[in-house]
């Protein structure tokens, strides 16, 4: 087991601090770290995709999980999948597609672990349909702070407070998923054009639920009657009759665009308001009026990101800020007002990502719920943006709403507990299975969780 000491930040670059780092390579590895965690405790990291400081721990110790990543066995009967915490979505893509089997969900990268995707509980383009990663979890294997490793099943408090709990309540060190089959890697995909807020959602509730995957992206910079004009994308799993001719002789083929290797190949701070303007311009341009079933690959569809490396640093060396929020359907006058606020402000954000979300999900700290959820970029270093969003985590507490723990990197704690009403329950479960705090991050010192 390899030992360091390292600075790390999240995805966004923000407030980085320094931490023991371990690399563990067998759960029993994993298991001799807690037990011999020092007073600044310890937690779990997977690829370093979560945006704020959820897996950071200042002064502490950190379970580098990826060196635990091995793929034990597939069923393709049930699609069901066990796999060790630290195997990646695109590892997962890579082995199980040629099966005709892909992951449930997916959120908007595919370099995130399974670990990961269960402490974050994170929710793709078809939660409306799909839920959230932990619903098609069938048990994980986690390691508590005593050092023993337990046996966790669904419909569980620990179930509970693990799927969407960021690491405080133990170390996922396996897990059993269930994968959906597929007859194709490629998408079917209808693209619209919305010329304001109102149009888009009339035209996204219009879709129904047609398509099982839809989002929208927003332009934030538009202003006047064009204030939240986006482009709606929904897409399904192009079934084999509708490939063409040489498609269908490799079906199911993977084929992610290979990255360039080179560490600058994004150049620092690309995007000010000026640049952020003219892309979303010629985004929104360049969109067709009307489109319906364009076949796009898997990667191009879902983590057209993950195509361009170092894409964190266009905003240059103080990083961003990722903000999501989701409020209840019955609220649409509230998301109005962020994003007029958004636009009157002239935040340079490229990346506004629009979802509906289904019903709740069983993890107390999940962040879905019922509504809308609009996700942006804006830089950290923009001049008065702490007090700007602290006001906009009051609307969407006082809307009902919920801002999500796993991108966050500055929220208050005063706000959490009308966003989160099952936080008494974490904290409670927390106090009696880790009553010495062994489970620590930045983000729960920050938000006392």
């Amino acid at each position: 087991m390899s030992v360091d000491t390292v600075s790390l930040t999240g995805w966004g670059r923000t407030a980085p601090t320094t931490a023991l780092r371990f690399r563990p390579r067998s759960h029993e590895e994993a298991a001799a770290v807690v037990r011999g965690r020092g007073p600044r405790g310890v937690l779990a990291r997977g690829l370093g995709r979560a945006h704020g400081d959820a897996a950071q721990n200042a002064g502490g110790s950190v379970l580098d999980m990826t060196a635990l990543n091995r793929v034990h066995t597939i069923d393709t009967r049930t699609g069901t999948v066990v796999c060790d915490a630290g195997v990646s979505l695109h590892q997962l893509m890579e082995v199980l597609l040629p099966l005709g089997l892909f992951v449930p969900v997916t959120p908007s990268t595919r370099h995130i672990t399974v670990g990961g995707a269960i402490g974050s509980d994170v929710q793709g383009r078809d939660h409306r349909l799909s839920g959230s990663f932990s619903r098609h979890v069938g048990s994980l294997e986690l390691l508590t702070a005593d050092g023993e490793v337990r046996t966790v099943l669904p419909g569980t408090a620990l179930f509970d407070a693990t799927a969407g709990g960021l690491g405080l309540t133990g170390v996922v060190l396996a897990a059993t998923l269930r994968f959906q089959p597929v007859a194709s890697s490629l998408m079917s995909v209808d693209t619209e054009r919305a010329t304001g807020l109102d149009d888009l959602l009339a035209r996204f509730t219009a879709g129904g639920d047609r398509h099982r995957y839809a989002s929208a992206w927003l332009d934030l910079l538009a202003r006047g009657g064009a204030t939240g004009r986006g482009v709606i994308t929904r897409g399904e799993h192009a079934p084999l009759h509708t490939l063409p001719a040489r498609a269908r002789r490799t079906p199911l083929a993977f084929r992610p665009a290979q990255l360039p290797a080179a560490p600058s190949f994004v150049p620092e701070g690309l995007l000010g308001r000026t640049s952020a303007a003219l892309y979303n311009e010629l985004r929104y341009r360049g969109a067709p009026r009307s489109r319906t079933g364009e076949l796009q690959r898997i990667p191009t569809f879902f983590h057209a990101l993950d195509g361009v490396p170092h894409w964190n640093r266009l905003h240059g060396r103080g990083g961003f800020v990722r903000y999501q929020f989701v409020v209840p359907y019955g609220q649409e006058e509230t998301l109005h007002r962020i994003v007029r606020r958004l636009s009157t402000r002239r935040c340079p954000s490229f990346l506004a990502v629009l979802k509906r979300f289904g019903r709740a999900d069983p993890g107390w700290l999940s962040f879905p719920a019922p509504g809308w959820s609009l996700a942006l970029d804006l830089p950290a270093g923009l001049p008065g943006l702490g007090r700007f969003l602290d006001g906009l985590d009051e609307e969407v507490a006082a809307a009902g709403g919920r801002v999500c723990l796993a991108k966050d990197a500055r929220m208050r704690p005063g706000v959490l507990a009308a966003m989160y009403p099952r936080l008494p329950e974490f904290r409670a479960l927390r106090a009696e299975l880790d009553p010495d705090g062994a489970f620590r991050s930045d983000l729960s010192r920050r938000l006392s969780l």
